[in-house]
């Protein structure tokens, strides 16, 4: 089913008193609930946590959001005001990293799987190189090419209200492979849409 949308009846938000108007005020306790620092709630959450997404944005305000998973714990606590975690070899893109080459504020989403509450942390990144700090990191015998070590702004457990409602961890919801999107199909449609030719494999 299409929906109908007709552009000329949007009201464009453009105040935060409008924003207001609309959504309310948050409760003091929502407000309150917010360190700016780990805690032992905190740096438990994190031992615990294998994946979270990474939210970036140029100088120009473009923005990024990307997955990052790994063993529980990968995000390691340095102290109470920073935390660091592994960039691993992927497709080389580093999207979100040539991002925090220009603005280094980043925010995270970490996730638990089977909770619906998560974990959100603000901040500001830099890239860097330490070698016992690698070593530590190894996975299966290869460290990592860089490390990103964040100064912790902020950091706060947000409602359960998306993950419950998207019924996200209820396998009874979920897709059979056969329902999956063919990403294959989807990259090689991308690819040769942008110019890129596909070698035809010889008999």
């Amino acid at each position: 089913m299409t929906m109908k949308y007709n552009p000329k009846e949007d009201e464009i938000i453009d105040s935060a008193e409008r924003l207001r108007e609309l959504v309310g005020v948050p409760h003091e306790a929502v407000v309150k609930k917010t360190i700016d620092h780990i805690d032992d709630h905190v740096r438990g959450y994190l031992a615990k946590c294998p994946l979270f997404f990474m939210a970036t944005a140029n100088a120009e305000g473009q923005c990024d959001v990307s997955p990052r998973g790994d063993g529980p714990g990968f995000v390691q606590v340095l102290d109470e005001h920073t935390l660091v975690f592994p960039e691993r070899m992927g497709n080389r893109r580093v999207d979100s990293m040539i991002n925090l080459l220009s603005n280094p504020r980043l925010g995270m989403i970490c996730i638990l799987p089977g909770m619906n509450e998560v974990l959100r942390i603000n901040g500001r990144a830099q890239m860097i190189l330490n070698d016992s700090l690698m070593e530590s990191m190894a996975l299966n015998g290869r460290k990592p090419n860089l490390a990103i070590k964040v100064t912790v702004e902020e950091c706060f457990i947000h409602c359960p209200r998306a993950l419950k409602t998207s019924d996200v961890w209820d396998a009874e919801t979920w897709l059979s492979r056969e329902e999956f999107p063919n990403i294959q199909r989807i990259f090689e449609d991308h690819i040769t849409r942008n110019g890129y030719v596909i070698a035809k494999e010889s008999n």
